[in-house]
This record gives C-alpha cells, sequence and structure tokens, in this order.
C-alpha cells in the first residue's frame, strides 16, 4: 500500500475533480486564441484616429500605427498573446491620440474666444460714455 494517490483526501481522488481541472487548465489556455475580436477593434480606432487628428497628435498617432502593424505581424505568426497585447496598446494610444486631438482644438477655440473677448473690451473702452 504506497500508493501515493492514497494520501490524498478522498474529495482530491474524485473522476469530477479531475474533470474540473482539466476544464480550468483549457479555460486560462483560452488567452491564446486568435484576437480577432480586439484587432478589429483596434483597427478601427486606429483608422478613427488618423482623420483628422493627425496634424494634432503625430507622436500618439505614429505609435498607434506601429503598434497596430506589429500587432499584425504578431498575428501573422500566430502569436496571439502578443498580438492580443499590442492591439490593445495600439487601441489605446489610438484613443489617446483622439484625446489628444480634441485638446488641441479645444484649446484653439478657447484662445479664439479669449481673442474675441479683449477685442469687445478694447471696442468698448473706446466707445464715448
Amino acid at each position: 500500500m504506497n500508493d501515493p494517490a492514497a494520501k490524498l483526501p478522498r474529495w482530491l481522488r474524485s473522476p469530477l475533480w479531475a474533470a474540473a481541472a482539466v476544464v480550468l487548465v483549457s479555460g486560462c489556455a483560452s488567452t491564446g486564441d486568435a484576437p480577432n475580436e480586439q484587432m478589429a477593434v483596434s483597427r478601427a480606432a486606429v483608422e478613427r484616429a488618423s482623420g483628422s487628428n493627425a496634424a494634432e497628435a503625430p507622436v500618439e498617432l505614429a505609435s498607434a500605427r506601429d503598434k497596430m502593424a506589429r500587432a499584425q505581424i504578431a498575428f501573422a505568426n500566430k502569436d496571439y498573446v502578443q498580438a492580443r497585447q499590442l492591439a490593445e496598446q495600439a487601441e489605446a494610444e489610438a484613443n489617446l491620440a483622439e484625446a489628444q486631438a480634441r485638446s488641441v482644438r479645444a484649446n484653439r477655440a478657447l484662445a479664439e474666444v479669449r481673442e474675441s473677448i479683449r477685442q469687445l473690451r478694447a471696442e468698448m473702452a473706446r466707445a464715448p460714455a
């Protein structure tokens, strides 16, 4: 009676426990599946950011494009974990590029409003009372 399995508790020796362990391990391995959805979402984010934002956030947009290109290479090489990570990073960079572009446009609009206010005040100061 030198069976090492005999020392395990009865519930660990059941076939149900073994099946649960297999399901758990296979669930953890699912991160290696092809990230088709993430690739599509990231591609769309980069394309959306590439529109009018190219001039206002060139560094962020270039980074997003670079990471998307690297994600596509990893995807083609079936390195799905790397592809998913790079695609997520590309999406984040594209979102950052869009936010930076909005900020630049908002600051430009604010400067225009302030200049208009300054001109109105100057005109009011010159007007006869």
